[in-house]
């Protein structure tokens, strides 16, 4: 039976548990412990699949098809292990199982309640990822200690507790310590009510992570140990990074925390070995030099729309040793021409996924401007469908050419809807979704970067390339240079007479790890330094 690690987090959200979580993963995993990640999201939505990215981000696409919260890309990309659909669920996933097994019948008629048929739910999924060989289960509730929609997830992992014993179950809460500038002090209050919170739902805290701008001082520390029942070695302060976020597992192994996991659990694992983490934190800290990716989106302001994105870009970066400053270029600026010297200033221009009409212009126009002036460029899913659309208007001569998602009705449906996807109804957990295999062309760009013929990628789209315009599209000169196995879908396009012309159906950037950046986003980030000359 699996040993398990509970991460909560009080006083505010956004304090990065993800990150935390998965630090604490790739030490455990440099311990020679095998682990596996899970993550609970008291919300009532089955999965983010639906959500908007303004209130959610990212939509993480595991192997198996999930729709995930953005925190497993944080496990993965640490971790280098891959999650699945039983790595994530959320409270309405839980409910959406209780009332079935309701209407089934499988209550025998008892009375349904939140104690113990809800917890006792919550506590069958968090069990189920202890597989056969696994040594720990970290496992991060979503939100904050107190919020009324979690308390179901708080009382089943105290019951796990009592049912495995102290010496089986460690909780490690994670507040948030604030500085007031202008009183020239850090205040511990907020941190006491929330570990006081957490007592009075019977949890208590083995270990306490405070978050905060500043060091903290020993008397602070000592004070959060006293007021905290806590002890003052298992008080860690996770000071603001300066460099890069990973840096944090460094930073907690310093603290000691894996080495406060080995004493609570009684386990004589020697010290992580992290010199291949280090030298890959060195090259992000000291880079040979800089270049400029342009990623013109439609969330262009929210970083955590394209989170796995950004991160896959900077590990291209970490391949050649070189720093990427991405330029966020809304595609509706390009539209209005307020763009135009953005585009100019960049050493490579990406356009990703997304939906909706808004901005789809100025991406079309973005990838002309790459295409016609020989610029690196990347699409991925939304973004290859652009690039189709782009040639056939520019290239080929098919005037009006779009994509039925926009344009029910376009002259030249050069991007139209899967036919599975035709009698969809729901709009959660419907599209292609997770890893599909992929053949592609030899000599072609792709071919190169993976050194395979075969690959195996993750997708999350319901529109795809129009076959009956792929003749055409050929002819005009646009390579098709991956397909699916039976040849009926098109997965990557590239250009033959272009520097570096590529773009994917589906999502790479869901794949690439720091230690192991994405093949494409290597040659891509490489295409950019020789374009730029550094």
């Amino acid at each position: 039976m699996a040993k398990y690690i509970f991460i909560t987090g009080g006083v505010v959200s956004s304090l990065g548990k993800g990150i935390t979580a998965a630090s604490l993963g790739r030490l455990l995993i440099n311990r020679g412990l095998s682990i596996r990640m899970l993550k609970m999201d008291p919300y009532l939505n089955v999965d983010p699949g639906t959500m908007s990215p303004y209130q959610h981000g990212e939509v993480y696409v595991t192997d198996d098809g999930a729709e995930t919260d953005l925190d497993l890309g944080h496990y993965e990309r640490y971790t280098g292990q891959a999650t699945s659909r039983k790595s994530n669920f959320t409270a309405g996933r839980i409910y959406w199982e209780v009332l079935r097994k309701e209407r089934r019948g499988d209550y025998l008629g008892h009375t349904i309640q939140m104690i113990p048929h809800i917890t006792d739910e919550i506590i069958a999924s968090i069990r189920a990822v202890d597989e056969k060989g696994v040594d720990i289960v970290v496992a991060e509730i979503g939100g904050t200690v107190g919020d009324i929609e979690g308390l179901t997830f708080m009382e089943a992992i105290r019951q796990i507790g009592l049912e495995e014993g102290k010496d089986n179950v460690m909780y490690i809460h994670m507040t948030y310590v604030p500085y007031i500038k202008a009183a020239g002090e850090v205040k511990t209050k907020p941190s006491q009510q929330s570990v006081a919170k957490l007592r009075e739902i019977g949890i208590l805290p083995d270990a306490l992570i405070c978050r905060s701008e500043v060091p903290l001082s020993e008397e602070v520390r000592r004070k959060i140990s006293l007021f905290c029942n806590v002890p003052y070695d298992a008080v860690i302060e996770e000071q603001d990074v300066q460099h890069t976020i990973y840096e944090v597992p460094l930073v907690l192994s310093e603290q000691g925390l894996d080495e406060l996991v080995m004493v609570h659990f009684r386990m004589a694992k020697p010290p992580p070995k992290m010199n291949p983490w280090r030298r890959m934190v060195e090259i992000i800290k000291n880079p040979r030099a800089t270049i400029r990716i342009g990623v013109v989106g439609k969330y262009s302001e929210l970083q955590d729309a394209y989170k796995s994105l950004y991160e896959a870009i900077s590990h291209g970066g970490i391949a050649h040793q070189v720093e990427v400053e991405i330029v966020k270029i809304a595609a509706e600026d390009i539209e209005a021409g307020r763009a135009n010297q953005q585009l100019k200033d960049v050493a490579g221009i990406l356009v990703p996924g997304g939906f909706g009409s808004r901005g789809v212009e100025g991406k079309i126009q973005a990838i002309r401007y790459a295409r016609e002036n020989q610029v690196p460029f990347f699409g991925i899913c939304y973004g290859l469908q652009c690039a189709v659309i782009e040639f056939a208007r520019n290239v080929c001569g098919l005037k009006d050419a779009h994509t039925t998602e926009i344009n029910k009705d376009a002259p030249h449906p050069v991007v139209c809807l899967m036919e599975e996807q035709e009698k969809v109804v729901d709009l959660g957990a419907t599209m292609r979704l997770g890893a599909w295999p992929c053949a592609l062309r030899e000599g072609s760009k792709a071919h190169a970067a993976y050194q395979s013929m075969a690959i195996n990628e993750r997708h999350r789209h319901r529109f795809e390339v129009n076959n009956a315009y792929r003749d055409q599209l050929e002819k005009a000169g646009l390579i098709l240079s991956g397909l699916s196995p039976d040849g009926h879908l098109v997965e990557v396009v590239e250009l033959a007479d272009h520097p570096w012309f590529v773009a994917t159906q589906f999502h790479p950037e869901l794949k690439s790890q720091p230690l192991a950046p994405h093949p494409l986003f290597r040659d891509f980030i490489g295409a950019a330094v020789e374009f730029e000359n550094v």
